[in-house]
C-alpha cells in the first residue's frame, strides 16, 4: 500500500462500512485489473541486502525514479517511502524490509500490464544499475537473517512489529523476508462478487502451487517450495485464512463487513501520527472503546479504508476483489498473473465452469489443500489424483475464457493465452520454478547468494 487513506467522513453505522463495499460495484464492460508485485533489491557485487540509506541505498533508488518519472514522492515525516503515478494510477511502496512493490494501475488486460511491467523494470534499471543494484523476483529472500534485512522507516510498520510476535511466530518472517504477486479484479454485484470470492479461496492453492518460487531462507532449502505461503500459516490467525465463511449460502458484503469488525485494528491516524491501537478491534473502536485513549477520536470512513487494508485472508474483499496466494517470480510471471485470473473471473462460461468445479469440494479439504500445498505444491494430493491434474483443468477453463474475451496484443496478434503459456509448460513437467531453483542450488554447490542474481527481473 502507498499511501494510507484520509477521509474524514464520520462512520454511522455498520451499513456504511456495507456501502462502502458495495460502491465497488461496476458493470462488465468497465472492468480492470491491477496487478502488484513485490521484488528484492540487493547489491550485485556480494548479494548483500540493500539499506534504506546511502549513496546505493532504497531513498537513492526511490529519489532516481522520482527524477525519471516524474512520480510524486510519498513521505513518511522527512522519508520518502514510496512514489505515486497520480495521472495513471499505479505507484511504487516499501514493505518492511526493503521489497520495492510496484502496484500496477487498472489495466484492461494482462497485455497491458505486460507492458507497465517492462516500463516500470526498464526504469528501476536505469537507475539502479549505476548504484550496482538488482532486483530479484523470489517469494522469500534466500540469503539475509531477520538480522541483516534492513527496516523501513514507515511508522505503521513500527506498530506491526511489536504486535506480530504476540500472535503468530513467523509475523516478522513475512513482514521482511517474502514477495507476492498478486491481481485485483472487479465485480459486477453482491452475487457476483460472491461466486468470484469463492472461486478465488478456492483455487488460491492451485495458484500458490503454480507460483511457487521461494524454497529457501537463511541459506538453505525449508523443505517448502512457497516458504512465503507456509510462513502465512502461523502469521496472525485473527486476519487471515481461507474464509470459510464465504462458502455459506448466502454469503455477502454484510458478512464479510462482521468478520472484519471482529479482527484487531493496528493504528488510527490523525494528521502524521499513527496511534497504536492494536488489540482492538473495529467493532469496539465504533463502540467507544478509544475514546479515553485518543480523546476526540470518533471512527472515520477513512479508518475503515485503511483497517480493511490489514487484513491478510487468501483473497481480499476492499473495492475489489485481492488474490493473494502466490510467489513473486520471474518476470514472466507477473502478467501471467492476470492472464489466469482474467480468464477465469471476466469470462462467463469460465466463471461458470470454475464454480461447477470448486462446488463439491468441502471445507476439509479446502483447508488440507492450503496446509499441504507450499509444501507439496503440483504433488499435494486431491481425491484421487493431484493438484497438477486440478491445474490442468482449470488452465483449460482460464484458456477457453481469454480467447473468449479476444483481447489482442496489436504487437503480437495473440491474445492473452500467451500469458498462460508459462503456467502450461510447469504443469506440462511437473516442476514449479521452486523445484529448479533447488535443482540450480544444489548444482551450486548451496550458494544462495547465486541464486538471489540468478533471479534479477
Amino acid at each position: 500500500m502507498a499511501r494510507d487513506t484520509i477521509d474524514e467522513r464520520p462512520i454511522e453505522s455498520r451499513d456504511d462500512l456495507v456501502a462502502w463495499i458495495a460502491a465497488g460495484e461496476k458493470p462488465a464492460d468497465r472492468w480492470k485489473m491491477g496487478t502488484e508485485h513485490e521484488k528484492f533489491p540487493f547489491h550485485r557485487a556480494d548479494g548483500a541486502a540493500v539499506a534504506y540509506e546511502g549513496e546505493s541505498g532504497i531513498r537513492a533508488v526511490l529519489e532516481g525514479l522520482a527524477a525519471r518519472t516524474g512520480w510524486e514522492p510519498i513521505h513518511d515525516g522527512e522519508a520518502i517511502i514510496g512514489l505515486a503515478d497520480d495521472v495513471g494510477g499505479g505507484a511504487i511502496s516499501l514493505e518492511p524490509g526493503g521489497q520495492f512493490e510496484l502496484s500496477g494501475a487498472p489495466v484492461d488486460d494482462a497485455h497491458a500490464t505486460a507492458a507497465e511491467l517492462d516500463r516500470h523494470l526498464a526504469d528501476v534499471k536505469a537507475v539502479a544499475d549505476p548504484l550496482g543494484l538488482g532486483f530479484s523476483g523470489l517469494g522469500t529472500s534466500p540469503v539475509w537473517s531477520m538480522a541483516e534485512t534492513p527496516v523501513m522507516p514507515k511508522s505503521r510498520y513500527r506498530i506491526m512489529m511489536n504486535y506480530m510476535p504476540k500472535v503468530g511466530t513467523r509475523g516478522l518472517d513475512m513482514m521482511f523476508r517474502t514477495s507476492t504477486v498478486q491481481v485485483n479484479v472487479d465485480y459486477g454485484s453482491e452475487a457476483d462478487m460472491a461466486a468470484k470470492m469463492r472461486v478465488g479461496l478456492a483455487l488460491q492453492p492451485i495458484a500458490t502451487a503454480l507460483f511457487a518460487a521461494s524454497p529457501l531462507l537463511d541459506g538453505k532449502p525449508t523443505g517448502f517450495l512457497s516458504t512465503r505461503s507456509a510462513i502465512w500459516l502461523d502469521t496472525d490467525a485473527d486476519r487471515t485464512g481461507m474464509l470459510p465463511q464465504a462458502f455459506e449460502p448466502g454469503f455477502g458484503y454484510a458478512d464479510y463487513v462482521e468478520w472484519a469488525l471482529d479482527v484487531p485494528m493496528y493504528f488510527v491516524k490523525r494528521g502524521a501520527t499513527y496511534h497504536d491501537v492494536t488489540g482492538t478491534t473495529f467493532r469496539r473502536f465504533m463502540a467507544g472503546a478509544l475514546a479515553d485513549r485518543i480523546p476526540g477520536v470518533v471512527p472515520e470512513m477513512g479508518d475503515w479504508t485503511n483497517h480493511v487494508g490489514t487484513l491478510f485472508p487468501e483473497v481480499r474483499l476492499k473495492r475489489y476483489i485481492e488474490m493473494r496466494g502466490s510467489d513473486c517470480g520471474p518476470r514472466s510471471h507477473v502478467p501471467a498473473m492476470p492472464a489466469l485470473w482474467g480468464g477465469l473471473l471476466y469470462d462467463a462460461e469460465a466463471l461458470e465452469a470454475v464454480s461447477r468445479l470448486i462446488a463439491d469440494w468441502t471445507a476439509e479439504e479446502r483447508r488440507a489443500l492450503r496446509e499441504t500445498a507450499p509444501r507439496l505444491a503440483l504433488a499435494t494430493p486431491f481425491r484421487a489424483s493431484t493438484l497438477r491434474e486440478v491445474a490442468r483443468e482449470v488452465l483449460a477453463i482460464a484458456r477457453e475464457g481469454l480467447k473468449r474475451r479476444r483481447r489482442i496484443d496489436p504487437t503480437s496478434g495473440r491474445d492473452e493465452t500467451v500469458h498462460l503459456e508459462v503456467l502450461d509448460e510447469i504443469v506440462a513437467s511437473g516442476k514449479t520454478f521452486a523445484e529448479r531453483l533447488l535443482a540450480d542450488f544444489a548444482a551450486n554447490g548451496g550458494d544462495a547468494a547465486a541464486i538471489l542474481r540468478a533471479t534479477e527481473m
